[in-house]
């Protein structure tokens, strides 16, 4: 090959010819956005049309009048972001705590707490902390809390012993403080199982706050109490399908969280 042949296969290339940068693949598609929200909308919408064709009598329109459901909706709302709250400020941090030192050896008794809890049927877990702390949603929250930190604390402490040692290690090698190793490596690494438990939690606690009015609690298990006690199948339905409905769009939002929240370099 002469100088000249080797001058020309060395040309860089024109710019215009290179070929154009790989597109990262949206985390959000506009089927999982629409799908769920929209069959939702439609179980809402044919109970509203079935309950207005519906022949209710005096009893059924006294317990869906004057704003009662709206006001069971709203109180079943405020139990499940009240107990989450309260369930991610105690589970994670614990979780981690667990993980660092000495304190790993707790992690067995700490687990042990935590399985009792969900182990307890959550009905007697109430009438327990009724009977300890009185009728109210003080002792509803605590019963729904107990019975959902189990899913958030062994996801955080799993997914923490997960990780690589060996990254753990380079980055304590280039400097990095143990504060620095958590927050800028364990915790981003431990994200996807952490958020799966908290998934978990939520739709747990959608389902154990319909409970809650066995303790004083209100919540939408007001209507279907009411349902199930003066034999109004009406009212009961509708306690039913809107709680269903609540835990599938508080599922479908743990969802969309999971999804924007995961780090970019762990995309599957």
């Amino acid at each position: 090959m002469t100088a000249t042949e080797v001058e020309e296969t060395s040309e860089p290339l024109d710019e215009s010819e290179a070929p154009p940068p790989a597109r990262r693949p949206s985390r959000l598609t506009w089927q999982k956005l629409t799908f769920l929200p929209v069959a939702l909308i439609a179980v809402l919408l044919a109970t509203w049309l079935w309950f207005q064709q519906a022949d209710l009598d005096a009893l059924t329109r006294n317990a869906l009048s004057g704003g009662q459901v709206t006001k069971a909706l709203w109180q079943h709302i405020q139990l499940t972001a009240i107990s989450t709250f309260f369930v991610l400020i105690i589970a994670i941090p614990l979780g981690i705590l667990l993980t660092r030192g000495v304190m790993s050896k707790a992690t067995p008794v700490a687990m042990a707490f935590a399985n009792m809890g969900q182990a307890t049927p959550a009905i007697g877990l109430l009438a327990l902390l009724v009977i300890w702390l009185g009728i109210g949603r003080r002792a509803a929250l605590i019963g729904i809390i107990i019975y959902a930190i189990l899913p958030v604390l062994s996801n955080t402490i799993t997914g923490l012993k997960a990780n690589d040692p060996t990254l753990l290690e380079a980055a304590r090698g280039i400097g990095m403080s143990p504060r620095g190793v958590l927050t800028r490596v364990e915790l981003p690494l431990a994200v996807p199982l952490i958020l799966a438990g908290v998934r978990t939690a939520l739709v747990l606690n959608v389902g154990t706050a319909t409970l809650a009015v066995f303790g004083g609690g209100g919540g939408l298990g007001v209507l279907i109490t009411t349902g199930i006690t003066n034999q109004r199948m009406p009212v009961l339905v509708l306690g039913s399908i809107l709680t269903v409905v609540l835990a599938l769009l508080v599922d479908w939002l743990a969802s969309l969280a999971e999804l924007l929240l995961r780090p970019r370099g762990l995309q599957p």
